[in-house]
C-alpha cells in the first residue's frame, strides 16, 4: 500500500517559520517520522510540497494512479482552495488533512476548511504528530475498508 503525503504553501520554512505555532522540526523532521512510522505499518509513503496551488491540484491528479490515500497539510490553501478540495474529491481517494498547530484556537479564518467535509477526518495541534497520527487512521481506515 502506498500512501501520498502532501504539504502546502510554507511548510518548506518549518523549523525557521513561527516556531512558538509550528514547532521547531523542520520539513524533512516531518518526513523522516512519517517514513520510520510507514516501515512500522508496512506501506510506502511519497512525499510532495509546494507553495503553489496549481501545483499541488497536478500532483493529487496525477499521484492518484500510485497512491490509496492522501494524507494532506494544505497549509493556507485548506481555508480558501475550492479547487484543491475539488481534486482530492475527482479523484476519490480517502484523505486525512492534518495540521500542525490546533487551527480552531487561532484566527477566525483558520476555523473553516474546504477540504474537512470531503476528509475520513482531521488531526489537528499535536506539530509534527499530527502527520503520524493521520497517516496511522488512514492506514486503519484503508485496511479496514479492504476488509468490507
Amino acid at each position: 500500500m502506498r500512501i501520498g503525503v502532501v504539504h502546502g504553501p510554507n511548510l518548506n520554512l518549518l523549523g525557521t517559520r513561527e516556531p512558538g505555532v509550528y514547532g521547531g522540526a523542520t520539513l524533512d523532521d516531518v518526513n523522516a517520522g512519517v517514513a520510520t512510522l510507514a516501515a512500522e505499518l508496512g506501506v510506502e509513503v511519497e512525499f510532495f510540497h509546494s507553495n503553489h496551488e496549481g501545483g499541488l491540484v497536478d500532483h493529487v491528479q496525477e499521484a492518484a494512479g500510485r497512491v490509496r490515500g492522501f494524507v494532506v497539510n494544505a497549509g493556507a490553501y485548506t481555508h480558501t482552495s475550492i479547487a484543491l478540495r475539488d481534486a482530492l474529491a475527482g479523484v476519490a481517494r480517502p484523505f486525512v488533512e492534518v495540521h500542525l498547530s490546533n487551527v480552531f484556537a487561532r484566527e477566525r479564518f483558520r476555523h473553516r476548511s474546504y477540504l474537512a467535509a470531503r476528509a475520513v477526518g482531521i488531526v489537528s495541534g499535536f506539530g509534527a504528530e499530527s502527520y503520524r497520527l493521520g497517516l496511522r487512521a488512514l492506514v486503519e481506515h484503508l485496511r479496514n475498508e479492504q476488509e468490507s
